[in-house]
């Protein structure tokens, strides 16, 4: 019998969907660069989550509950001073200056309107359908997030979305949280929530951290895309290591105004702090 002992990285036994997720594109995705950086990505993913499943996630996966639960409220009550989501603990959107443009707020504002006539009339329509696009007032680049439908079937609420892209580190997760406070809203217990992902991937600086995610290491910290106009062939500068990189990308981002996805952000680690 051999002395020599042979080293097995421990994997998860069981993934849970959004892990699954990660998996998947990490195993079976392209390549792409854009100006944003280079990313492994799949197109036209659909995730469709039980309650038993969105506990398994919300179990297994850090997520910070309630600077998210903080922030929807924000949306829905159309707040776009980004110095009200600082007060509230929220950094990840100081890159946008003093106002969120053609962001969430502009959409989400219209939720509880929506959500109080789904409540009042419960009816198995088809209307009940939140867009999240272009208002013909505000210029900037349209959410990540597009649809958002509710349904009821056999008395139970069916909650559908579509995102036009997803950060499957950054934005994935916390966009699950998110319906998921939505459906609370409504009076009906929750049959499902399904998101149809146009585009859901994986940024190349992140890829060997979602390994150590999968493999069962805990309090994984993401970095935030790359920004256009880098050496996509230099190595990333971590948000840690090079606090003056930061301070050029929200000089950068100011004066740009360019609005990227959701969850796109300069303080990623406190984003993933519960």
């Amino acid at each position: 019998m051999s002395g020599r002992a042979t080293f097995v990285q421990p994997k998860i036994k069981l993934m849970n969907k959004y892990y699954q997720t990660l998996d998947k594109i990490l195993q079976t995705g392209k390549i792409q660069t854009n100006r944003k950086g280079r990313i492994k990505y799949l197109l036209n993913e659909r995730l469709m989550l039980t309650p038993a499943d969105l506990l398994d996630i919300f179990e297994s996966h850090g997520i910070a509950r309630k600077k998210l639960k903080e922030e929807l409220k924000l949306f829905m009550q159309g707040v776009r001073d980004v110095e009200k989501y600082k007060e509230a603990g929220i950094t990840w959107w100081d890159y946008c200056g003093h106002t969120l443009v053609n962001s969430y707020p502009t959409y989400f504002e219209k939720l509880p309107p929506l959500i109080t006539r789904i409540n009042r009339e419960k009816r198995n329509s088809k209307n009940y359908v939140l867009f999240l696009g272009e208002t013909g007032v505000e210029s900037n680049q349209a959410p990540c997030l597009s649809l958002v439908q509710f349904q009821i079937d056999e008395g139970e609420l069916v909650l559908s979305a579509y995102q036009r892209s997803s950060d499957a580190n950054l934005g994935l997760p916390a966009d699950i949280y998110h319906l998921y406070l939505m459906a609370r809203q409504v009076e009906l217990p929750l049959k499902s929530i399904t998101l149809d992902l146009g585009n859901v991937h994986i940024y190349e600086n992140n890829i060997d951290r979602t390994l150590e995610l999968l493999s069962g290491v805990e309090n994984i910290k993401f970095d935030f895309e790359r920004m256009k106009n880098m050496n996509l062939s230099a190595p990333l500068p971590f948000v840690g290591q090079k606090r003056c990189l930061l301070k050029s990308l929200l000089k950068f981002w100011n004066s740009s105004l360019k609005i990227p996805c959701l969850w796109t952000c300069l303080a990623v680690p406190d984003f993933f702090r519960i």
